[in-house]
């Protein structure tokens, strides 16, 4: 994090305030996307959003074909991605922690109805505890009111390391 500035994320996130046109009219959006769009986020998964809901952090997705499967439905994989992302997205957004060089130690998902590629998904998240090296989260992915899936995670924080000096 920028010392000067808490709220700010470090390169190599593009973290910014959407205006209301950007978001489609609605408000407290930020990019939530890598510079390097060559990575997997971007690369796979598209431009995302995430604001902060009180205790909680929403991720959205913007389903696209190659998002789905065979039965015209979000794949479970991107859904998976979309989960992993948000545990980051919470970390930044609710918790402490630096997001880039932090690690998923455990994920659990529930599939529980199958994704319409036509809504924007959204991971809703909230921290269950945080300790100096572990953080605990818990949400589900939702369209709308329709839940699509359950999950809990665990992610180790870690600190960025220093490159080493080439010889």
């Amino acid at each position: 994090m920028d010392e000067a500035n808490p709220g700010a994320i470090r390169a190599p996130f593009d973290y910014h305030p959407l205006s209301a046109e950007e978001a489609n009219g609605e408000k407290d959006w930020y990019s939530w996307n890598l510079l390097d769009r060559t990575r997997y986020n971007s690369a796979v998964l598209g431009d995302m959003w995430v604001r902060r809901e009180d205790e909680h952090c929403r991720l959205r997705m913007f389903p696209q074909r190659h998002h789905t499967n065979l039965g015209d439905h979000i794949h479970g994989a991107a859904t998976l991605g979309l989960i992993d992302i948000a545990l980051f997205a919470t970390m930044h957004t609710a918790g402490t922690g630096d997001a880039g060089p932090s690690v998923t130690v455990e994920l659990s998902t529930q599939f529980v109805a199958a994704g319409d590629p036509d809504r924007p998904l959204d991971a809703v998240t909230e921290i269950v505890r945080e300790t100096g090296r572990m953080l605990f989260l818990r949400g589900q992915c939702v369209q709308d009111d329709d839940v699509v899936a359950s999950y809990s995670g665990i992610v180790r924080k870690m600190e960025a390391r220093v490159p080493a000096k080439v010889r």
